[in-house]
């Protein structure tokens, strides 16, 4: 496929971009001890990009020979020739880059086609058992699998070519708790780049059950927090959320033209000097995190991109055309969720850097106050940077101490001001390695992740009567 790409892009007319796809994708789901879902899906197409006179055009094709890839480059230059036409404001051009060349195969040691769909589908039912079976209040259990295994061929007319292999399984067990008709849920996820083992390194499904179970349960009996502006610890999974959710996207370059609250402050103060936050498609700083992506789909490498660098703004994420227009080299951030789709600015991997305080000694500094952990059920951020969240796990912190479990916390603020309270930054670091996909416009598979750090933001919570 690779050579067959390169010799149509041989003979284009202009500026083409083709991108051959084929995905294999599982889900298995199982609740309450009931098989509800057992699906597998292929597809394979290649789509295809033409740049004509200042604008795109694109189209796709499940027809694999030379014939149909043809004819739909051709639909996409008449696409573009046509949009070109009565368009005011057009592309000025795509900015040069060092394309990717050769094979990029995918790093593990346990390929997921080694382990039967018989295999998977026990591990589910197993584990659903488990968790119905760890404590009396369990009344309801789901757990379930899923899978994208990936080949791509990426070819541009000038100078891209390369093949690459990905994998991303995720698993999800959800517990619900239930006492004097109160009921309490507990979700949790992982999620990797790479093989089965990859998967269950670090989070086993027994590890799963038992934190789930647990957290539903402890739920149950929980009090309320206490509203208002006060200093927290935000452990290295909800670190990620902020810096993906109410961060990142702020520094995607189509939502700066667009008029994000980053428009125009490269260069600036945005927060603390202790923060350092980048981007990586390599996610060399720990591995199989789940947006690792070798190559993006226009054929750049990813690369460690440094957004905020002791507090100042540096960069911005890109495309070749928005790189263009900002006079800057592309970042690798342009992704595709499948042939059929259109390269969308995107993050990778988004993570603030890991500093010097050990976490003993952060939370010693902290009088009164909450330990946060993790993403709950709900939350929402915009391209001013205002979020509000919901917390899977919060801690009173009293006198130094990590003290009682409260239920229904959620965190809100504006995510800047947020970085400008930071006074401490842990000298730990952990992936996210959640189990679901970034909305925007498409899907796609990112990930976040940072050191504990201690800053001030507004806890909120119904009052206890």
């Amino acid at each position: 496929m690779r050579r067959l790409l390169e010799g149509i892009a041989a003979g284009a007319s202009g500026w083409v971009e083709l991108r051959y796809h084929a995905r294999r994708s599982k889900r298995l789901v199982v609740r309450n001890g009931q098989v509800e879902e057992s699906a597998s899906i292929d597809l394979v197409g290649v789509g295809v990009r033409a740049f004509v006179d200042g604008a795109f055009g694109f189209a796709s094709t499940t027809d694999l020979t030379e014939a149909g890839i043809g004819k739909a480059m051709q639909v996409a230059q008449s696409i573009a020739e046509t949009a070109a036409g009565p368009k005011r404001k057009k592309v000025p051009g795509l900015a040069q880059a060092t394309f990717g060349n050769g094979v990029f195969p995918l790093e593990t040691d346990d390929p997921l086609a080694a382990h039967t769909l018989e295999e998977k589908l026990d591990l589910v039912v197993r584990t659903d058992g488990l968790v119905r079976a760890a404590h009396p209040s369990i009344v309801s259990s789901e757990v379930s699998y899923a899978e994208m295994v990936d080949e791509k061929v990426i070819v541009t007319s000038d100078g891209a070519s390369v093949q690459l292999h990905d994998a991303k399984p995720a698993f999800r067990v959800l517990a619900v708790a239930e006492t004097a008709g109160d009921q309490a849920m507990a979700l949790e996820t992982v999620g990797v780049t790479g093989g089965w083992s990859d998967l269950f390194a670090d989070k086993t499904p027994e590890g799963l059950v038992e934190k789930a179970a647990r957290l539903a349960v402890d739920q149950l009996s929980a009090g309320r927090p206490s509203g208002g502006v006060t200093t927290v610890v935000l452990d290295p999974e909800l670190v990620g959320v902020l810096a993906h959710e109410a961060i990142g996207h702020t520094v995607e370059a189509d939502f700066v033209l667009g008029g994000a609250i980053t428009a125009g402050k490269i260069g600036e103060p945005v927060a603390s000097e202790l923060v350092t936050m980048c981007d990586s498609g390599s996610a060399k700083i720990a591995p199989h995190a789940v947006g690792i992506v070798p190559v993006d789909d226009e054929g750049v490498p990813a690369q460690r991109t440094v957004l905020i660098e002791r507090g100042v703004l540096r960069s911005y994420l890109h495309n070749r055309e928005t790189a263009a227009h900002f006079g800057v080299a592309p970042t690798g951030n342009a992704r595709a969720y499948t042939y059929s789709d259109e390269p969308l600015i995107r993050m990778t991997n988004t993570y603030i850097e890991a500093g010097e305080t050990p976490f003993d000694e952060m939370i010693g500094g902290v009088k009164d106050g909450y330990y946060l952990c993790g993403l709950g059920q709900s939350g929402q951020a915009d391209s001013n940077a205002e979020f509000m969240f919901g917390v899977k796990e919060a801690y009173r912190i009293r006198d130094g101490k990590v003290t009682e479990l409260v239920r229904g916390a959620t965190i809100s603020g504006n995510a800047f001001e947020t970085l400008r309270s930071i006074d401490a930054v842990g000298d730990d670091f952990r992936w996210e390695k959640s189990s679901g996909f970034c909305g925007k416009g498409q899907p796609a598979k990112t990930d976040g992740g940072g050191p504990h750090l201690r800053c001030t933001l507004t806890i909120g919570g119904q009052q206890d009567a």
